[in-house]
């Protein structure tokens, strides 16, 4: 049910308060603000502070001039090829370049914010406002789809086949998203700026229920084909193909601290919001049991915690200036006309909260977070298994000195 302290700082994205309580279980309202050396973070990671999971030999990024213009990254040369394989047939197979594209954005360009999540890292690894045309306008150009089941896609890759990050899609995924919901596309912005060939541009797949997996970086190749099976380097990997993003709670940061008695102990985090979106957010606090912070899925000791609810934070009322200049929040998918998101959080973005707590007597302890999602279900439950989206419970361990 829990897993080690992570080596990872999660990015810092915003702040809100939860309620606090003491070992014992006791709690006491405190204050819903947040303290105030609360620091001001803002809402959208930096494209160049987003962590970096790129593969390849070379990684695509890192080539330079004539490997990069013959590679097909450079904004005059990228190419995305539309065609058909096996029994699949398509009327009008398609070459698109840069400009097209961004002619199809003036239309039917979709802005919205995702925090990026690896399928196999438990936290987010940035979130950005990401701009770009659904997939479905562009096979629009391709006219008549015959015996299509499934699209393959990938990216630019060394001679070397091995090299070759894959990903799918069912054609239905693809074309039948309904008006509200958010389909897959082909993002070329990224915070209100070209995609770098860091984050996976100048155009990469952006599939927003999705873990990174399906958002291949450095898009060239969508094949149309019959087959029904997924083709992504992921599942040939043992990891569930189809995997959706989970709803789960991380800590800012996972080193074990001190803190004096007599202070507040503030711990902060975000929170992803998965598919099913999220309900609360709840902790756990009891005392150092001296096992690292590492408990049994079968330990007695699930069954008998006190979980408390918190408080997720609000809406930033700015934004933390983190929308590009000219993009209002009208503008953005999730929310109305007057500026306001729909639903708070945004799902498949991330919620922020600080856990506040007082009256702490000296000695060791460990502190768990945990989310609940709109179906009821919280975290890590109810998937699977871990290959599906890893989302155990993290724990953070602190003393309490005198």
């Amino acid at each position: 049910m829990s897993e080690p302290l992570s080596r990872r700082d999660a990015f810092r994205l915003g702040v809100g308060v939860l309620v606090a309580g003491s070992a014992t279980g006791r709690v006491t309202a405190n204050d819903p603000k947040p303290p105030a050396d609360t620091p001001s973070r803002s809402f959208l990671t930096p494209a160049k502070d987003f962590e970096d999971v790129s593969r390849g030999n070379p990684i695509p990024h890192t080539l330079h001039g004539e490997a990069l213009v013959n590679a097909r990254l450079t904004p005059e040369t990228w190419r995305l090829d539309v065609a058909a394989e096996d029994k699949a047939k398509i009327e009008k197979p398609l070459t698109l370049d840069l400009s097209a594209l961004h002619k199809l954005g003036e239309k039917h360009a979709v802005r919205f914010l995702k925090a990026m999540q690896c399928n196999n890292i438990a936290r987010p690894l940035g979130q950005g406002l990401w701009e770009g045309v659904p997939l479905r306008v562009v096979l629009q150009a391709c006219g008549k789809l015959i015996d299509v089941r499934r699209l393959f896609y990938w990216g630019f890759h060394n001679d070397d086949p091995k090299q070759m990050f894959r990903s799918s899609l069912a054609l239905n995924q693809v074309l039948d998203a309904p008006p509200g919901e958010l389909p897959p596309f082909l993002a070329y912005k990224l915070n209100g700026a070209p995609i770098s060939l860091e984050r996976g541009g100048p155009v990469r797949m952006l599939v927003p229920w999705a873990h990174g997996f399906k958002s291949v970086k450095w898009l060239q190749k969508v094949a149309l084909t019959n087959r029904y099976d997924a083709n992504d380097t992921y599942a040939e990997q043992n990891n569930d193909p189809e995997s959706y993003l989970k709803t789960a709670a991380y800590f800012d940061s996972t080193k074990e601290e001190m803190y004096a008695a007599g202070k507040p102990v503030v711990v902060r985090g975000t929170a992803m919001v998965g598919w099913p979106g999220l309900e609360r957010v709840e902790y756990w606090l009891r005392a150092d049991a001296s096992t690292g912070g590492k408990l049994a899925e079968d330990d007695p000791a699930w069954a008998t915690a006190e979980w408390h609810p918190g408080v997720i934070d609000p809406p930033p009322k700015d934004w933390g200036g983190g929308l590009p200049d000219g993009v209002l929040p009208k503008d953005v998918w999730g929310f109305t006309a007057a500026g306001q998101p729909k639903e708070w959080p945004l799902t498949y973005s991330v919620a922020h909260w600080t856990v506040t707590l007082k009256n702490l007597t000296p000695g060791k302890y460990e502190l768990r977070v945990r989310t609940v999602d709109k179906n009821g279900f919280a975290q890590p439950e109810p998937r699977p298994g871990q290959r599906s989206g890893k989302n155990l419970l993290q724990c953070k361990l602190f003393s309490v000195t005198s």
